[in-house]
């Protein structure tokens, strides 16, 4: 991805987030514990799995982008943003319209299988308001020289904006894998 508007990609990124918080109070928020947990009729995961799952990159990246976004100096100058080529291979690969490939989850984001699907709901909503906090607030921030560890190999760093997009993106996997989900055991 080359140069874009900083304002317009947050924007967007923004509007994303903003559906999956719509799409959740609707069709889950208030959805009853043994459909949220009900298994993939594939063999995949839950609901309340792919909830969970994304809940557990939150709780690593969430502080962390927040802590070096409250850290960084103010930059209305810097009205753009360029992606560097390692961030915007990860956010293409996670992407769903751009790849269509399976990934086999890292240790420690593997949801167990029987949850407190309210609370797991609960807990995405929450992480969700708290995107959208940090993407309004990154608006007067260089997102090119914030930087933040990758959790599975966090002497890896990338750009700020780079980790919107691609947390964002992965938010959108799962959704629609939760949203497929949910038609499945609908159709039973």
């Amino acid at each position: 991805m080359g140069k874009v508007n900083k304002k317009e990609l947050l924007q967007k990124l923004e509007d994303r987030v903003e559906g999956h918080i719509s799409d959740t109070m609707v069709l889950f928020q208030n959805g009853e514990e043994a459909l949220l947990n009900s298994p993939s009729s594939s063999g995949g995961w839950s609901i309340a799995q792919c909830l969970a799952h994304l809940n557990s990159y939150g709780d690593y990246y969430l502080p962390k982008i927040r802590q070096e976004i409250e850290k960084a100096a103010e930059n209305f100058e810097k009205q753009d943003f360029t992606s560097s080529w390692l961030g915007a291979y990860f956010t293409k690969m996670m992407e769903p319209e751009t790849s269509k490939g399976k990934f086999k989850a890292f240790k420690g984001h593997i949801p167990p299988s029987e949850l407190d699907a309210a609370q797991t709901v609960a807990e995405f909503l929450r992480q969700q308001e708290d995107m959208l906090f940090l993407l309004r607030n990154a608006v007067s921030k260089d997102m090119e020289t914030i930087k933040i560890p990758v959790s599975i190999l966090p002497f890896i760093k990338l750009r700020v904006g780079d980790v919107f997009q691609f947390i964002i993106a992965h938010d959108e996997r799962h959704m629609q894998q939760a949203k497929r989900n949910l038609v499945k055991v609908a159709s039973i």
